[in-house]
C-alpha cells in the first residue's frame, strides 16, 4: 500500500548563540513586544466597561499614535513586526474569551511572562540556511541539531529566551516528509500511572522515570540557596535563580524528550490508541499526590499523541473518565461494588485474577473498540450494571 503525504505546518526549534549586540536587540523587542500587548489590553479593557469592543485594525491605528508620542517613542527603535504580531496574538486571545474557550486576557509580567517575540517574512531573511532578523546586520548563530526539510521556507519566524537564560528560534514551515503511514488493524488500551507511567492491554508495563524525583536533591539544595538571598534585583539572586531554573529546565527538557519517544512508538505501531479522558487540573488539587502527578505530565502526554496521530493518519480515543475501568472484568464483565486504591491485584467471581492496571488497559480497549465501531454511548457488556458510556473524543483517522 502506498504512503500517502500529509500537509502539515510544522515549527522546528533550534538553540542559538546571540552576539552580545543581538541580546540587547532582543531583549529590547521582547519588552517593547510585552508593553505594546499590555497597552493594547487595557485600551481594549477600558473601552470594555463603556460596553464598547475594540478589535486588531483600531489597536493597530492606536499603535500608530503611541510610536508619535515622546513617552513610547522608544518603540520606533525596533522593529514594527513583532510589535503588529502581539496586536494579533491579543486579538486571538480576546477571540477565544468570546467563544468561551479561555478567560479574559491577563496583563504580561516583566519578570513571568514569557520571552518572545515572532517575525512575519517581511521581518527576517532566510538565505542558504542563514537567518537574519530585522534590525540585526548579521545572522543568528543557530545549532542546527536537525535539518529543515529540503527546500522549506519558513513563513514564521518566533525567537524565545525561557527562564534557563537559553535563546531559542522556531521556525515555522511546511514538512512533506509527515506521511500518512499504511493502516493496520492493531489498537491498544493505554492506562496511565503513578507507578508504571503506561500499562498497555498488552500487558506490557512501561516504567515512570520520575525525573523530579531524580534532581530533587539538587532542587532542594539550589532552592534554599535562592530562599537565602536577599530579595531584589541583586546579582547574586540573579545567579541563585538561574541555578534553579537551569534544573527546572534539565528536568523538563528529558521529561519532554521521553514522552516524545513513547508517543511516536505509539502512533507508528497502532491504528487506534484508546486513553482515558482524566482531568489532571483537578487532580493535582490533591496534595499528597501533586507533585507525582504533575511529574508524570499525563496532559502533555495525552496532546502529544493526539497531534501525532492527526499527522499520520491514526485515532486517538479518550474514553469517559467515570468509566469504571479498574472495577470491571474484562473477562466476564462483573463489576466490583468498591475497589481501594492501594488494591494492585484482584480476583472476580469468574475466577480470573487481575492486575489492575492491565485490566484497566484493557477494558479501555473494550470500551474504545465499541465507539470506534457504533458511535458513542455503548460500553463493553457485562453483568452487573453501572458505569458511565465511553465517549469519542478525538477521531483523526484517515485513510491513506
Amino acid at each position: 500500500m502506498s504512503v500517502t503525504t500529509n500537509r502539515v505546518k510544522r515549527a522546528f526549534k533550534y538553540r542559538f548563540y546571540p552576539t552580545d549586540a543581538q541580546a540587547a536587540e532582543l531583549s529590547r523587542t521582547f519588552g517593547c513586544v510585552r508593553k505594546v500587548y499590555n497597552l493594547a489590553l487595557a485600551a481594549r479593557t477600558e473601552a470594555w466597561t463603556r460596553q464598547e469592543r475594540v478589535n486588531y485594525n483600531q489597536t493597530s491605528a492606536l499603535l500608530t499614535a503611541w510610536k508619535k508620542t515622546e513617552e513610547l517613542a522608544f518603540l520606533n527603535d525596533v522593529s514594527s513586526v513583532p510589535l503588529q504580531q502581539t496586536l494579533r496574538h491579543l486579538q486571538t486571545a480576546f477571540t477565544n474569551f468570546f467563544s468561551k474557550r479561555a478567560k479574559y486576557p491577563r496583563f504580561k509580567a516583566r519578570k513571568k511572562s514569557r520571552k518572545s517575540a515572532e517575525y512575519t517574512t517581511s521581518g527576517f531573511r532566510f538565505r542558504d540556511g542563514r537567518l537574519t532578523l530585522a534590525k540585526m546586520a548579521e545572522p543568528l548563530d543557530i545549532v542546527w541539531s536537525r535539518p529543515l526539510p529540503e527546500g522549506a521556507k519558513p513563513s514564521t519566524v518566533t525567537v524565545s529566551q525561557d527562564s534557563a537564560g537559553r535563546w531559542f528560534v522556531s521556525m515555522l514551515c511546511d514538512d512533506p516528509t509527515v506521511k500518512l503511514l499504511p493502516a493496520t488493524d492493531a489498537a491498544v488500551g493505554v492506562d496511565v500511572g503513578l507507578n508504571h507511567l503506561l500499562t498497555l492491554s498488552t500487558g506490557e508495563k512501561i516504567a515512570n522515570p520520575r525525573h523530579e524525583r531524580t534532581d530533587r536533591a539538587r532542587l532542594a539544595k539550589a532552592q534554599r540557596a535562592l530562599a537565602c538571598k536577599a530579595k531584589g534585583d541583586g546579582a547574586n539572586r540573579r545567579k541563585a535563580r538561574l541555578k534553579v531554573a537551569k534544573i527546572h529546565a534539565r528536568i523538563a527538557d528529558r521529561r519532554r524528550d521521553g514522552l516524545h519517544k513513547l508517543t511516536t512508538r505509539l502512533v507508528r505501531e497502532n491504528q487506534t490508541i484508546v486513553i482515558e479522558d482524566l482531568t489532571v487540573r483537578n487532580m493535582v488539587k490533591n496534595r499528597s499526590l501533586a507533585r507525582a502527578i504533575s511529574d508524570a505530565a499525563w496532559a502533555e502526554f495525552r496532546s502529544l499523541l493526539e497531534y501525532k496521530a492527526q499527522w499520520h493518519g491514526r485515532e486517538v480515543i479518550a474514553v469517559d473518565r467515570f468509566f469504571p475501568s479498574s472495577k470491571l472484568c474484562s473477562v466476564c464483565g462483573t463489576l466490583q461494588d468498591k475497589m481501594l486504591l492501594h488494591v494492585r491485584t484482584w480476583t472476580c467471581a469468574c475466577g480470573t485474577t487481575h492486575d489492575r492496571d492491565v485490566n484497566a488497559a484493557r477494558n479501555l480497549l473494550a470500551a474504545g473498540r465499541a465507539v470506534s465501531a457504533c458511535g458513542a454511548g455503548v460500553r463493553p457488556q457485562r453483568r452487573t450494571p453501572g458505569g458511565q458510556s465511553a465517549m469519542k473524543q478525538e477521531v483523526s483517522r484517515r485513510e491513506p
